[in-house]
């Protein structure tokens, strides 16, 4: 069995796009016509394909992704129950594969956060206030910029602290490491093999 290295998540400031839809459900964050892969490579291409493309396949510059100030993000701001619907873990691979490592939403659907948080993006829960205070700022200054600060657990906006969040502390310790559980486990073989030699 081989361990999954991720990129470690410390502090990420970046610009963010907002979609503010409540119960995005997996199958429109990747449609499940693109499930017929296991590698991550190229999801990122079909991120929200059914709503980034118009009918006729052309992109839709109406929808958030595909506006000019969205290049170069690596924040989401969405609604509630982000991610709710199928366990497809293709979902953050496609999020990831666009560019993203934070997901700021007001409440995430339980599966989709524990796959999240395996694949080195970031879920945020935040109340209503911060939320509206967020997509106010966006919508004022499209050059609004977000800090995402994991150690801390702070959300900055401009660089003035904004809000606390909580987030499990063994999956923050593998963000923060770039590790999955299996690699946090062979980082403590030394002291499993101690163990194992004085209770044989």
């Amino acid at each position: 069995m081989k361990s999954q290295t991720n990129a470690p998540f410390g502090t990420l400031t970046s610009t963010y796009v907002v979609l503010v839809a409540d119960n995005v459900d997996t199958d429109q964050i990747i449609p499940a016509r693109f499930l017929k892969v296991t590698d991550k490579r190229g999801l990122g291409d079909h991120l929200f394909a059914d709503w980034r493309r118009r009918a006729d396949g052309t992109p839709d510059p109406a929808f958030p992704l595909n506006r000019p100030d969205a290049v170069g993000a690596n924040i989401l701001l969405a609604g509630a129950n982000f991610g709710c619907g199928s366990s497809r873990e293709h979902a953050p691979w496609a999020l990831v594969g666009w560019g993203l490592r934070a997901i700021v939403a007001r409440s995430f659907a339980d599966i989709f956060k524990q796959n999240a948080m395996k694949n080195s993006l970031l879920p945020v829960a935040v109340d209503p206030a911060v939320h509206a205070r967020l997509v106010d700022a966006r919508h004022a200054h499209p050059s609004a910029r977000l800090t995402v600060d994991l150690p801390a657990q702070t959300l900055a906006l401009d660089g003035k602290e904004l809000a606390r969040f909580e987030i499990d502390p063994f999956a923050k310790e593998c963000l923060v490491h770039g590790i999955d559980e299996l690699g946090y486990l062979l980082e403590r073989a030394p002291d499993i093999e101690r163990h194992e030699a004085k209770y044989h």
